[in-house]
């Protein structure tokens, strides 16, 4: 145990861990349903296991993970339901950040979303599907940043998180043209924007949000 650490210390490296499972999680490192065992966590983080309670609390909060009582904690699973509830809400949170983004759009804001849909492209075109991953993840958090609102950031990254894992194990399935296609669709969200028309943008997300959905339940099999 480290001497002289303060709140702030323990704090910030509960968050670190929590960080790390977290992108494991949506890496698809930890299968949906599988253990995650606090000693094992500790010895792999070198640290007690306090903060590794800590941040599976933190994950739970989230959705990520669910406490079992006596029997520690398991990466989330994902119903039908919860996939409905997540996406619905995530629709109408989506659409209120593209009208938003919509109406701060400058030429440069423009230049830093093309960029990332051609790199997104060249990525999917030779079969990179981190990288096409790790690009739209970038796309989308770069929408919450233009929409300027910090509440809606916190929230629409919560809910994006808790699916996370699941859309990028869903994108993992795509072939490679199919891969592409979703790629251009961020091309489609950008134009829609550009158009100034709020209810094209709004449209053009909600079918974007859609699509997500539909291959998250085409490769885990919901209903």
């Amino acid at each position: 145990m480290v001497t002289g650490e303060t709140v702030a210390d323990k704090v910030g490296r509960s968050s670190q861990i929590a960080g790390h499972i977290r992108s494991a999680i949506q890496a698809g490192e930890y299968a949906p349903g599988s253990r995650l065992v606090e000693r094992k966590l500790a010895e792999k983080f070198g640290v007690s296991h306090i903060p590794v309670r800590e941040a599976l609390s933190t994950l739970a909060e989230e959705g990520l993970v669910e406490r079992l009582p006596r029997r520690g904690a398991r990466v989330a699973a994902l119903t039908g339901r919860d996939l409905e509830e997540v996406s619905s809400l995530r629709t109408i949170l989506e659409q209120f950040v593209i009208v938003r983004a919509q109406e701060h759009m400058t030429p440069e804001r423009e230049r830093q979303l093309r960029d990332i849909v051609e790199a997104m492209t060249r990525d999917a075109a030779s079969g990179d599907v981190d990288k096409v991953l790790e690009r739209d993840q970038e796309f989308h958090e770069l929408l919450w940043q233009f929409a300027d609102h910090r509440l809606l950031l916190s929230v629409s990254t919560q809910l994006r998180n808790r699916i996370g894992g699941f859309l990028a194990a869903a994108n993992r399935a795509l072939s490679p043209d199919e891969r592409i296609i979703h790629a251009e669709t961020h091309a489609g969200l950008v134009d829609a924007m550009m158009s100034g028309d709020p209810a094209r943008a709004s449209d053009a997300m909600t079918e974007h949000i859609a699509a997500a959905q539909e291959r998250i339940a085409q490769t885990f099999q919901l209903e």
